[in-house]
């Protein structure tokens, strides 16, 4: 049951609460990312064998415990998000935003095309598919994040109706 007593001495509200915060509480945190990129299906059969683009949006789910160290200034959280936002922006925003994806076989495509900024184009040892990016994103973020957090799971939507998920549980 929980109850409101207002505090006479000073303007704030105290909640008084049967609950317990259990020590070791398994917790699943998700931060939302965008980045716009284009890629090459290479021998594709249907329109996506010729250059577009997409506004992709990753999401990253975190699981682990909460810490319950008093005085950790992390107190409450499994991961401070603006780390984790870093940790994303870093290996996964950063590199891929307005970049065009390219298959190792068809990248001389890209010569061919005059492209500026060669920097911008990503060389892959495999075909860019949401399906494929996504579990090469779980690859690159699993090497990155804390002892005991662990990649419970990401969601790469290559349209707003189109995507691809990834689950720690169904990979090991």
């Amino acid at each position: 049951m929980l109850k409101k007593k207002i505090n006479k001495e000073t303007p704030h509200i105290i909640i008084q609460s049967q609950f317990k915060m259990k020590n070791n509480s398994v917790v699943r945190i998700t931060k939302r990312f965008g980045f716009e990129a284009a890629h090459v299906l290479h021998g594709y059969d249907g329109l996506c064998k010729n250059i577009h683009g997409h506004s992709y949006i990753l999401f990253v789910t975190l699981k682990g415990v909460v810490s319950d160290k008093l005085g950790d200034p992390k107190l409450g959280m499994l991961m401070d998000f603006s780390n984790l936002k870093q940790i994303v922006k870093d290996n996964i925003v950063d590199v891929f935003d307005h970049s065009l994806m390219l298959m190792n076989e068809s990248a001389p495509i890209h010569k061919q095309l005059g492209i500026c900024d060669e920097s911008r184009v990503i060389v892959l040892p495999f075909q860019p598919t949401c399906e494929n990016l996504i579990v090469y994103f779980a690859e690159i973020l699993s090497q990155k994040l804390p002892k005991g957090i662990t990649l419970h799971s990401l969601k790469l939507n290559e349209t707003e109706s189109s995507y691809a998920e990834w689950f720690y549980e169904d990979n090991q």
